[in-house]
């Protein structure tokens, strides 16, 4: 089971891989648009909270872990949902809060729904994809620290988005979305 908890990892790491090729190009391409990054100084405690889990998972992998089928599922359906929010963000979706003023926001997808669909999704992946493996010690640390830095993230990104959260977008027959 071991060599399956390390396929499972690699995947997910080269899937963060490939997600911060993908945003490094949306964000230089808003930039270049007049965007402006917000909140620069927690960028890399959370690059360095996201490395220091997948390394925390791999180094507390017991000799032969358990792999829970069930959590493994859930992790995958948080994978789904993660895809879902990429595709509706687009060109907007990175891992920096970038802020292209006079934008409107996207209210479509997962942002129905909820106001902050992906770190709903990354709270679930940090909590689950240790316990997969029964580590619960690395699950509770790693929930606990993403916490706070997500709660001083989410406040830079809440202040930095409330001037776009008045601009009301026009539904799709050219009339303006009823206030209220």
């Amino acid at each position: 089971m071991r060599e399956l908890a390390y396929i499972i990892i690699a995947l997910v790491v080269v899937q963060r891989l490939a997600e911060l090729v993908y945003a490094e190009r949306n964000t230089k391409n808003l930039l270049a648009r007049g965007a402006i990054e917000v909140g620069r100084a927690h960028y890399p405690l959370i690059v360095l909270l996201h490395a220091a889990w997948l390394i925390a998972i791999v180094v507390q992998l017991p000799p032969d872990p358990p792999i829970n089928f069930i959590l493994l599922g859930i992790f995958i359906v948080l994978q789904a949902l993660r895809v879902w929010v990429l595709a509706t963000l687009g060109p907007y979706w990175t891992t920096r809060i970038i802020n292209l003023p006079g934008a409107p926001l996207v209210r479509r997808g997962p942002y129905r729904l909820l106001r902050h669909p992906n770190y709903t999704v990354v709270c679930g992946e940090i909590a689950v994809l240790p316990l997969v493996f029964g580590e619960i010690w690395v699950a509770v640390v790693f929930t606990i620290l993403n916490a706070l830095v997500l709660a001083w993230r989410i406040r830079q990104e809440n202040q930095a988005l409330a001037p776009r959260r008045a601009i009301v977008p026009p539904t799709d027959a050219g009339i303006p979305a009823a206030k209220g």
